[in-house]
């Protein structure tokens, strides 16, 4: 190619590779094992002295096409496929920590990513630190001789605080941590945390590069270097690869991905604006508005908006239960970046397990719903929720 594409170009034609049949859309490659034309061939390939698969868990040509569309995306140098979003979350932490090592974590964080930092580390001896990640000072008083990683989530799950990623970037490398992002809310249309000096980005691909509620995934990626010298005997040893029916599932959704987060984010910005107007609405935050606490932040490292609203009602858990059951076009779900509008009560689902003083830390209460914006017609989605807010008492 004679220079560049543009991502919407990347994420048609990114990292395709045919068969000799020459197909128009991507091979599934439905096998398990590889064969090689010589013992001497296979000895080689083990040892890592020439190109090729070795067994679908390690990777596989489909897996590898989505791999490099997403490091094209990204700006990654090497990225690998995993079955879910946690496990991508899971094989990015603990693939570069040991015993004795600390992590630094933002306590706004989905609710099994922090089971994962917070419960599952310290079983195996590796101390956590959860901070309020809104603040660069809380991160730096948090760092001790052992730090290693430090996690985040920016926008976050489901309040859409953001952080600093550049600041607590320049934090890891004074003492040689790593910083890992999960950029699922942003979407990498809308945040590039490497560029931003992040050195691990994660997604849960089952969100808005599937998009269309079909099948689970997930990708890591980074430099070269990070992902042979951490992940790849991790990867290879304990086995969440994707599938690569999965994978060919995820290059067809990812082919539509700018067209569907313009209309959701354009969406959730009416949505959010609507919301912000009403008697029955305490508060609404969503990364589009110039009234968002950290809008500073967000205008120096994100291009666009969000496809979630997060929003409070007046009269809590009552109230968020009313709106939900009177919504028709939107669907109550606990997933998040699909074509279909979803909303969901984060105190009763997402973040159910955390205590209720956790929740109230992360702003979360009884009136809190998070709202993901679909790819409906805008009037319709708008009439929805007027239709719905008329059965709540104010």
């Amino acid at each position: 190619m004679s220079k560049p594409w543009r991502p919407a170009t990347q994420l048609v034609h990114g990292g395709t590779t045919r068969s000799q049949h020459g197909e128009t859309a991507e091979a599934i490659f439905l096998t398990q094992g590889f064969v090689y034309d010589t013992a001497e061939a296979a000895e080689a390939r083990f040892k890592g002295e020439t190109d090729g698969f070795i067994y679908a868990r390690y990777g596989s040509p489909t897996n590898d096409m989505f791999e490099k569309r997403m490091c094209m995306l990204e700006g990654a140098e090497d990225a690998r496929a995993t079955a879910s979003g946690m496990a991508a979350v899971a094989a990015a932490i603990l693939c570069q920590v040991k015993a004795g090592d600390h992590i630094v974590a933002a306590r706004a964080l989905f609710g099994s990513c922090r089971w994962v930092v917070e419960t599952l580390a310290p079983r195996y001896g590796i101390e956590c630190t959860l901070v309020d990640g809104r603040d660069l000072a809380n991160w730096e008083k948090a760092i001790r001789k052992n730090t290693r990683v430090f996690f985040l989530e920016s926008p976050t799950n489901p309040t859409l605080e953001v952080v600093d990623i550049a600041g607590v970037a320049r934090l890891a490398d004074q003492i040689g941590a790593k910083v890992v992002v999960d950029n699922v809310f942003a979407t990498p249309l809308f945040q590039k945390p490497l560029e931003l000096g992040a050195h691990i980005v994660v997604y849960s691909a089952t969100k808005h590069i599937d998009g269309q509620g079909r099948c689970l995934g997930g990708v890591v990626l980074s430099d070269k270097e990070w992902i042979n010298t951490h992940l790849q005997d991790y990867f290879r040893h304990t086995g969440p690869a994707m599938s690569p029916f999965n994978a060919w599932t995820l290059l067809k959704g990812i082919e539509t991905l700018p067209l569907r987060v313009r209309q959701q984010t354009e969406n959730a910005s009416r949505i959010a604006d609507f919301l912000a107007g009403q008697k029955q609405v305490a508060r609404v935050i969503y990364p589009g508005r110039s009234d968002h606490p950290q809008a500073d932040i967000i205008a120096r490292q994100m291009t666009g908006g969000s496809t979630l609203v997060c929003l409070e009602l007046k009269g809590g858990k009552d109230a968020a239960f009313a709106l939900q059951n009177a919504l028709d076009v939107v669907k109550i779900s606990n997933n998040l970046g699909d074509a279909k509008s979803l909303i969901t009560h984060p105190a009763t689902t997402t973040h159910k397990n955390l205590a209720e003083e956790a929740r109230a830390e992360l702003g979360i209460a009884a009136g809190t719903l998070r709202f993901s914006a679909g790819i409906e017609d805008g009037d319709d989605l708008l009439e929805d929720f007027a239709r719905a807010l008329s059965r709540v008492p104010a």
